[in-house]
């Protein structure tokens, strides 16, 4: 990064969160070993993300792809979690801010390299309400679930068997699809479909988060949830479609805790149905050689569109400070990519390896691989030159898209993690004529918190 670009990081990224770095300090400061349960509590975190791509084959390009040259970006999260309980009522509210960008305006990668993208919609960094929910339990019988004090969870006890409600803003990803090795882009990887199920097209907004409620019946073994939640208007678009009754996300999942020889494990197994003002690809295709044009997607959109698909997500610690899991993913490929990603097809597999065994016991190292493709008409669109919101050469030789993700993460002190990523790309949004792509990443980030 030269003068000229530390500069502008500086002036847009850095300097309008200064108020949030002496927070963080003075809540470190402010810290101590409060008794639970927690009445209230309050966290900080803040995520810097830096990436670079050097130059790398590409014969042509479309409007949304990954340019060819070295690009540099840079992004930013700040988020400020307030918890407060009231008996089996929690109610949170996180205010957040977000600035930076991503490579190619975060377009031409289908499973795009910087998990922190989806919450960045402008360079400059703007605040807006992350979350805003309240979470109301239903015990059954006397036995209680131990909580440790977090962000977004409070210190203390709840049912073991219990029904809770959660209603208000959230992202899906909160509640579903919750992989203890891989789930967050701060503190984990940072690929899209490595940190959640690619196929898995999630209702959200620009920043990644969305309205609507999640039922959970859980016992110390199992658990099934459902949720519904508003989709936006437009793909990946930053304003919510009102017509819930047509047009929402609904998603439900099962989930199995088990010991393999003492080891604990879980199994998740997702479904889910999208109802929105979409396209389809067939469809597009037909109008296109009936008019002479181009396929375009967004020409032939309908209310009450259905997208569906399936997902699994496991995890399991082989030994201490060990563990392996993976996930698979499909959807119907059928209609338009809305909210998360254009991936229709996912296998995704990797290992997490804790510090203990080289006396860094807060360190990790990990290593991920996953494979992304599309349907057959989903191909056909792009290559005869349509485009999804974020990917589309102008053509296509279609290939599967893979990332393989490895990174180290060391605590420098307590609150504070380092991380160095490197990503191996292949077939950039799907293309055998574009890339390999190596990426360099250098991930700073800050947490501390307080409660009573």
């Amino acid at each position: 990064m030269d003068l000229g670009q530390f500069r502008l990081a500086y002036w847009c990224l850095i300097r309008p969160h200064a108020s949030l770095v002496f927070l963080i300090f003075a809540i470190r400061l402010a810290a101590q070993n409060n008794p639970a349960p927690e009445t209230w509590n309050v966290y900080v975190q803040a995520t810097s993300v830096g990436q670079h791509h050097g130059n790398f084959p590409s014969p042509y390009e479309g409007p949304l792809s990954l340019v060819g040259r070295t690009e540099k970006d840079i992004s930013l999260t700040s988020t400020v979690f307030l918890g407060w309980r009231r008996h089996n009522t929690q109610v949170y509210f996180d205010p957040e801010a977000a600035g930076g960008r991503g490579f190619s305006a975060t377009n031409g990668i289908a499973d795009f390299t910087n998990g922190e993208i989806t919450r960045v919609a402008a360079t400059t960094p703007k605040p807006y309400i992350a979350r805003l929910y309240i979470t109301q339990d239903f015990g059954f019988g006397d036995e209680r679930e131990v909580f440790a004090s977090d962000a977004n969870q409070l210190a203390g006890t709840r049912p073991a068997t219990r029904y809770s409600v959660t209603v208000g803003r959230f992202t899906l990803t909160d509640f579903f699809d919750n992989n203890r090795y891989s789930h967050d882009p701060r503190t984990r990887f940072l690929a899209w479909a490595t940190m959640y199920n690619g196929a898995w097209d999630y209702a959200a907004d620009t920043r990644g988060y969305t309205w609507g409620w999640v039922h959970e019946f859980r016992t110390p073994r199992w658990s099934v949830r459902y949720g519904s939640a508003a989709e936006p208007r437009t793909a990946n678009g930053p304003r919510f479609d009102r017509r819930i009754f047509r047009d929402r996300a609904d998603q439900f999942e099962g989930e199995v805790d088990f010991a393999l020889r003492g080891r604990p494990g879980a199994i998740r197994l997702l479904h889910y149905e999208n109802r929105t003002r979409s396209g389809n690809y067939a469809e597009a295709i037909r109008l296109a050689e009936v008019t002479g044009t181009t396929p375009d997607i967004t020409a032939i959109r309908r209310v009450g569109t259905l997208k569906y698909g399936f997902g699994v997500s496991a995890d399991q610690e082989i030994r201490q400070d060990v563990g392996v899991f993976g996930r698979l993913g499909w959807n119907d490929g059928k209609t338009e990519s809305f909210a998360f990603t254009a991936i229709d097809r996912l296998a995704s597999i990797g290992v997490s390896v804790k510090g203990t065994s080289w006396r860094r016991p807060e360190d990790t190292a990990a290593s991920a691989f996953t494979i992304n493709g599309l349907s057959g008409v989903h191909a056909l669109y792009l290559a005869l030159g349509g485009l999804d919101f974020l990917i589309g050469d102008g053509k296509l030789r279609y290939g599967l898209e893979s990332i393989w993700e490895s990174y180290y993460s060391a605590q420098v002190q307590p609150g504070v993690f380092a991380t160095f990523a490197v990503q191996h790309l292949v077939n950039p949004a799907y293309n055998r004529d574009r890339g390999p792509v190596w990426i360099e990443s250098v991930r700073l980030h800050l947490e501390w918190g307080t409660g009573r």
